[in-house]
């Protein structure tokens, strides 16, 4: 005879009035500031918007009815800066909590619909519309709520640093030194919470069980000193964009979208197959134009691909006018920004090594090519989780959607939990988020689904309450 499964815990209330009256506000405020992150704004150190979001960020913060809060923003020279905030222990509990989130922003990337834009947030029944809302600047709010929701409960909680850093959109550089110079102060957390991640669907709790990882590089080729008119040198001088398609061959099957490079593959473990068939169409999900065939037989398939898949896209090019300014002219250069998505275990310096080898081996027609890559990001495969763990973010999916929560392998990048599985063996490190279906972060028309990210609240509350008491 089995145990009786333990009761549910007592709902957390007034999560929906935090939200409401509290967070969204100061949620709509940093909605307005354009705090791109280093790698779309070379002059943030001057422009201050980085730093203005760190500030609006820790003066609410500091401002939550949480026990003995500490807020503060951590700077070094030419570095982004870190919103650090800390609250102690309550109630006999013991340990550190550790949750991730990330206020810098991608740039606008192209027009948003009618009435909406980057850095106007709208709100539209569940939906909050702007750059950066569920990516991620919703996470310090969801994180700080959760402490506060537990405090007003008057729920023991171990001691509680909301880590908030400015260049994770940039592939994190600054990050490992942040968190060198606060390791003394962090010490080793019991469990790491990452907000950051996404959901299938906007009806249950959703774990990261892997991330993939990423390689950003920009490839350019030179094949004279200054433009010539096309009529003089067209067939006789090769054309820059022709040679970068012959190395862009070299790295992607054009006709079917295969990465060649073995480098950049592994095998998939069972433990990460997709079952049963997901609650999830990619058909929904992407705003693909009508007749659009996508790549993969199936959803499963596709989910497959997301999470374990090697990828390529030309994310920008320089070099090449607008079709308005293109004139007769043979031009002199293209370069072409490149972002390799890469398989969870795939080790993303080696992957680098083998791409820019590659790219700059045997040039061909002659032509001068350079390659430069920024720093590889390597991906993430979930430990396997406490039953702690699993017992806390069940319950609470079971609290908010009366559902079991649901498992995914996401197809993005964040550097900081491949970090920290480095820096600190053992300690369960769990992903969760609000960017689902439809959410197209980075994209236009960005939103946060408010009711997703009032349940992430709650697990968060949840799994740091458990992790107070779990076992040492």
């Amino acid at each position: 005879m089995t145990d009786p499964a333990p009761p549910p815990p007592a709902p957390l209330p007034g999560v929906h009035r935090v939200w409401e009256e509290d967070v969204l506000p100061a949620l709509e405020r940093y909605t307005t500031v354009p705090c791109l992150s280093p790698a779309y704004d070379a002059d943030w150190e001057a422009g201050g918007h980085l730093a203005a979001a760190a500030d609006l960020l820790a003066r609410w913060c500091a401002g939550r009815p949480v026990h003995d809060i500490q807020a503060e923003v951590v700077g070094r020279p030419g570095a982004t800066p870190l919103l650090l905030a800390e609250t102690p222990v309550t109630g006999g509990a013991s340990g550190t909590v550790v949750i991730y989130g990330h206020l810098d922003k991608q740039p606008p990337l192209g027009a948003w619909r009618d009435g909406l834009g980057p850095f106007t947030p709208v709100r539209e029944g569940d939906r909050l519309y702007g750059r950066g809302t569920g990516d991620d600047g919703y996470a310090t709010f969801a994180a700080l709520a959760a402490v506060e929701l537990l405090d007003a409960a008057g729920i023991p909680r171990p001691r509680v640093l909301v880590l908030t850093e400015a260049s994770e959109e940039s592939g994190s550089p600054d990050l490992p030194d942040h968190l060198e110079a606060l390791a003394p102060r962090i010490g080793h957390p019991d469990l790491v919470l990452c907000l950051d991640s996404g959901c299938l669907s906007y009806d249950r709790l959703w774990l990261t069980t892997s991330l993939r990882g990423n390689l950003v590089l920009t490839v350019s080729v030179e094949v004279l000193a200054e433009g010539v008119h096309s009529g003089s040198a067209g067939g006789i001088v090769p054309t820059s964009f022709r040679l970068l398609r012959q190395l862009l061959d070299r790295l992607e099957d054009s006709a079917t979208g295969e990465v060649r490079l073995p480098e950049l593959h592994a095998e998939v473990p069972d433990a990460h197959r997709p079952g049963e068939a997901p609650p999830w169409q990619a058909a929904d999900t992407f705003p693909t134009v009508p007749g659009l065939v996508l790549e993969g037989t199936s959803d499963t398939e596709r989910l497959l691909r997301r999470a374990w898949g090697p990828a390529l896209a030309v994310t920008g090019m320089d070099g090449v006018p607008s079709v308005r300014d293109g004139g007769n002219v043979l031009r002199p250069c293209t370069t072409a920004k490149l972002s390799l998505r890469l398989p969870p275990s795939v080790d993303a310096q080696r992957a680098a090594r083998a791409v820019e080898g590659v790219l700059t081996a045997d040039p061909p027609a002659g032509a001068t090519v350079r390659v430069r890559a920024e720093s590889p990001a390597t991906g993430w495969v979930a430990p396997a989780f406490e039953p702690w763990v699993t017992e806390a973010f069940g319950s609470a999916s079971q609290e908010v959607f009366g559902r079991a929560p649901g498992t995914l392998g996401e197809g993005g990048t964040i550097p900081f939990l491949a970090m920290l599985t480095e820096r600190y063996p053992g300690t369960p490190l769990v992903a969760t988020g609000v960017l689902g279906p439809g959410s197209n972060a980075h994209g236009p028309n960005e939103f946060l689904h408010l009711p997703m990210a009032e349940a992430v609240t709650v697990a968060s509350a949840r799994l740091i309450a458990a992790a107070g008491r779990s076992p040492a």
